[in-house]
């Protein structure tokens, strides 16, 4: 691959320079297994929880804390991992986080009880919280300013293929081997990454990185980490005023708050507040939560759909997928053509509107819809995708000193797990209250005992169904009609957020590039001390 010559003196050294895509290629693979990791345990859940031999016996509960453990670490220690890349060198946390995530991953292909499944997973969630800033922050010390932008699309668009390929892989392997396969799978190719990253990857650090701050980094762990909890609880619950959601949202926005009052009064905050300031910035972030918001919100009813209603196994559900990473494969590497030429603000308003347009899409799928309209459907989304988070991301990257590229890495990948997590609970919260509502007269034909579980999903109601037998099956379509209407409901809220993004991308994001091209002027961080980096 080539890159134009830049007109500016190169900050890189050649030594490093020179094999940049291969450094890339290395960081796509780190990237590649933990976010793979994310979507392939859900095609799994079902064989773990079928009794021994098969799987584990897991109950609903352990299943739920499966994947919480993971989200808890992985998204309370997101920013302190950052800091911690800043301070003592990305590779260093970027190796040990890889190392941790394999051993981790070992250890869940051999659990033996629901109990250390979710212990081992909470430990794959600490070495996921090293990975993801660290691929970023080193993109950004190992690519000249003018080649940041190609690098970040295709380490974008690496991010939607692994989302995709999950459940594909996940199918595959469920089918074929035992369910611990769907971990092992990560071992190999975590030994493969780190021999290619202790031999590839250029060690990168803040060279002024200031005096430590123990409590700030305490209240932002205490902090995201109860805010997520809270948040959780109140999706499983359906309702964010039970206390044992409220508490926790409670205690985490206390936290927060207190955290960022303390930032912004010592001399060597571990988040320097003022960032926030820059409008480009601010803007940024606040659009990748609301994109990750909108989106896992309707992933979240998706795999509902394809597999509920449409009767697809989880392999067909998962390739259905495809088109979703093939658009962000095409255009996320190309989208820095389109902000070339049209600006960060138009490129991002623009992508939002596709995104907007595609939940806009769902209200046309039904019982018996034309499965190519959910393909189309997607491949609009993924393209919006494209439009989005290459363009938002250089310019979260280009709005701070390079030597900051760990914080700013960990800032970015912080909001978009938060905005997720909130877009699972709220959203899936409104799946399950409009579902609900639309079967409470269906479910009266029921035993009492029967209603209030057979009204919680429609997972639920079908297992319910397949209990009673052939005069259960008059329940089969109210169930998928009132579940295709609170698809819709979610489909609508996810689309009013997309388009609340796109006006705050035209409004508030620059109209040019935000990664000054060769030529243009320097940024600001090339006055400061050089960044140290090994070849």
């Amino acid at each position: 691959m080539s890159s134009p010559l830049p007109t500016s003196p190169p900050r890189v050294p050649e030594a490093i320079h020179r094999r940049r895509w291969a450094i890339l290629g290395t960081l796509v693979l780190a990237l590649l297994v933990v976010v793979l990791d994310s979507s392939i345990l859900n095609v799994a859940m079902k064989t773990i929880s079928t009794p021994a031999p098969v799987g584990l016996g897991a109950s609903q509960s352990d299943l739920e804390w499966a994947i919480n453990a993971y989200t808890l670490v992985f998204a309370g220690l997101l920013f302190t991992s950052g800091l911690l890349g800043d301070r003592f060198g990305r590779k260093k946390t970027l190796l040990v986080g890889m190392v941790v995530f394999g051993v981790a991953s070992l250890f869940c292909s051999m659990a033996t009880s629901p109990a250390e499944l979710i212990g081992f997973r909470a430990l794959m969630g600490l070495g996921g919280a090293f990975v993801m800033p660290a691929t970023l922050a080193i993109i950004m010390n190992v690519f000249e300013r003018h080649e940041q932008p190609r690098a970040i699309g295709i380490w974008a668009g690496a991010v939607g293929l692994a989302i995709a390929i999950g459940p594909i892989t996940g199918g595959l392997l469920i089918e074929h081997f035992w369910w611990g396969s769907v971990f092992l799978v990560n071992v190999p190719i975590v030994v493969v990454a780190v021999v290619a990253m202790a031999v590839l990857v250029p060690d990168s650090k803040d060279p002024n990185p200031g005096k430590l701050d123990p409590v700030g980094v305490l209240l932002s762990i205490v902090g995201l980490v109860a805010l997520i909890y809270g948040i959780i609880k109140g999706g499983d619950k359906a309702s964010f005023t039970d206390p044992a959601a409220v508490v926790p949202v409670l205690i985490g926005l206390g936290a927060l708050a207190v955290f960022v009052l303390y930032e912004r009064r010592i001399a060597h905050p571990a988040l320097n507040v003022t960032w926030f300031r820059n409008k480009v910035f601010a803007t940024s972030v606040a659009v990748i939560g609301l994109v990750f918001f909108a989106l896992m919100g309707v992933s979240f009813f998706g795999v509902f759909y394809t597999q509920g209603v449409r009767g697809y196994s989880a392999l067909a559900a998962g390739a259905l997928m495809l088109p979703l990473a093939v658009a962000q494969m095409l255009f996320a590497p190309r989208a820095r053509l389109v902000v070339d030429r049209l600006g960060v603000r138009a490129t991002c308003a623009g992508g939002m509107l596709l995104i907007a347009l595609s939940f806009l899409g769902y209200l046309l799928l039904g019982t018996t819809t034309p499965i190519w309209v959910l393909e189309v459907i997607g491949f609009v989304m993924g393209a919006g995708m494209a439009h989005v988070m290459p363009p938002v991301t250089v310019s979260i990257m280009g709005s701070l000193p390079r030597e900051k590229a760990g914080s700013g890495s960990a800032i970015n990948n912080t909001f978009r797990q938060v905005g997720g997590s909130l877009g699972v609970a709220v959203l899936g919260a409104v799946l399950s209250t409009v579902y609900r509502n639309g079967m409470t007269d269906h479910l009266q034909q029921l035993p009492p005992a029967a209603r209030q579980a057979a009204g919680e999903s429609l997972e639920a109601t079908l297992d319910v169904v397949g209990t009673l037998g052939p005069r259960g099956q008059v329940l089969v379509q109210p169930a998928f009609d009132s579940f295709i209407h609170a698809m819709h409901t979610v489909a609508t809220l996810s689309a009013v957020v997309t388009l609340v993004g796109a006006l705050l991308a035209w409004f508030c994001l620059p109209s040019k590039v935000a990664a000054p091209a060769a030529g243009g002027p320097a940024p600001a961080e090339e006055t400061r001390a050089p960044q140290s980096a090994e070849a």
